[in-house]
């Protein structure tokens, strides 16, 4: 059997050497780092401003990691260096401590069978059927027959289209054309796979069965999944880790849940504002600056991002707090089996002065905002 129709787990063994013994021993801390970006900078002819610039960054064996950031930002630019469809103009990417900047063509093809890619307008032949459109790159790659048709059949099994072989990418929905997208981006078993705004064309009922495809594929095969999107719903419901890119530069990095739940930069800030719900406008318009008189009462808006698994409790709050409390808005969710989530609760009638049930609010959640008061 020949190495381009070698099975994928013996191709692996053959290829040249993925984990240099020396660069671990210098650096035995990255000995499960997937993918490396060291010093990278990225700058396209005939721009001055660079697209990416000074990104060290470490992706996990295993791991689904987020890149977001603004239009512009530099994510794209920054996942197509992984299998070299961008050559960096500075610093270097690793891949298992490989430097994929010095592989020549060959080296680069194979590379390429080892990252599957699926992007957000699924970039299927319209002319060749699901089954075909799986096989194509087999086909491409002196695959046997025999071979193709085993692999494109457990890939169709995988993604649920099994009765749907014969069928024309027209003739599919937009959730069913994305997941001949990441059949086809299977088909070399790859280790690591790109996800380019996957979910971007799709409705939210066909985004959440797609996020729940790739969450399964990367728990049954053991796949390092690199997704970039701007939207923010999905980075919180899939990705463990999360970079956030402005202007080319890593503004913010770390675990979906500390991200999400406490944003530092403005940027992280911003991007992540459509996911905190709006004041009703009916309460809005009741909200005033000062207290009207003592039965005023006092509006806040508890952020609860915790460390703990474990939710915190309503009862210690009302306890805390003390007087008349009514929940107005909000609700706590779970990220990565995190609490994360906002009440926005009035105070009356406290036995406490309005200083001091802002304090006690203070030893419940992890951010007070005093948004006013009502009547």
């Amino acid at each position: 059997m020949s190495a381009a129709t070698a099975p994928f787990a013996q191709q692996r063994q053959t290829f040249e050497p993925l984990q240099n013994a020396q660069q671990r021993a210098l650096r035995p801390e990255l000995g499960n780092a997937h993918v490396r970006f060291l010093g990278l900078g990225k700058t396209y002819p005939g721009q001055s401003a660079p697209a990416l610039e000074g990104i060290d960054l470490n992706i996990q064996r295993g791991e689904i990691f987020g890149i977001i950031g603004r239009s512009g930002a530099g994510k794209s630019s920054l996942i197509r260096t992984i299998n070299r469809l961008e050559q960096p103009s500075t610093g270097r990417v690793l891949i298992d401590q490989v430097d994929i900047g010095e592989f020549d063509e060959d080296r680069l093809v194979r590379l390429r069978r080892r990252i599957g890619m699926i992007f957000q307008h699924f970039n299927l032949m319209s002319a060749k059927t699901v089954w075909q459109n799986v096989e194509l790159p087999l086909k491409v790659a002196g695959v046997a027959k025999t071979e193709r048709q085993h692999k494109v059949a457990e890939l169709l099994e995988l993604v649920g289209l099994e009765e749907k072989h014969h069928v024309y990418p027209a003739q599919l929905s937009g959730g069913q054309k994305q997941r001949v997208g990441i059949a086809r981006a299977l088909v070399h078993d790859p280790d690591i796979l790109l996800c380019d705004e996957a979910t971007s064309a799709l409705d939210p009922e066909t985004t959440a069965s797609i996020l729940e495809l790739l969450r399964d594929i990367n728990q049954r095969l053991g796949l390092t999944i690199v997704l970039i999107t701007h939207e923010m719903a999905v980075i919180r419901d899939i990705c463990q880790r999360v970079v956030v890119l402005e202007r080319g530069r890593i503004v913010e990095q770390g675990a979906v849940w500390q991200v999400f739940g406490n944003p530092q930069h403005e940027v992280s800030k911003t991007l992540l504002a459509p996911l905190q719900p709006a004041l009703p406008a009916t309460l809005q318009a009741r909200l005033q600056v000062h207290a009207a008189s003592t039965e005023s009462a006092l509006v806040l808006n508890l952020k609860v991002s915790g460390s703990e698994r474990q939710a915190p409790e309503l009862s210690t709050l009302f306890h805390h707090l003390g007087g008349r409390i009514s929940l107005l808005q909000g609700g706590i969710d779970p990220i990565q089996g995190r609490p994360q989530g906002q009440l926005v609760v009035s105070v009356a009638n406290s036995p406490h002065s309005h200083e001091q049930v802002i304090e006690r609010a203070r030893a419940w959640a992890t951010q007070v905002e005093v948004l006013g008061y009502v009547d």
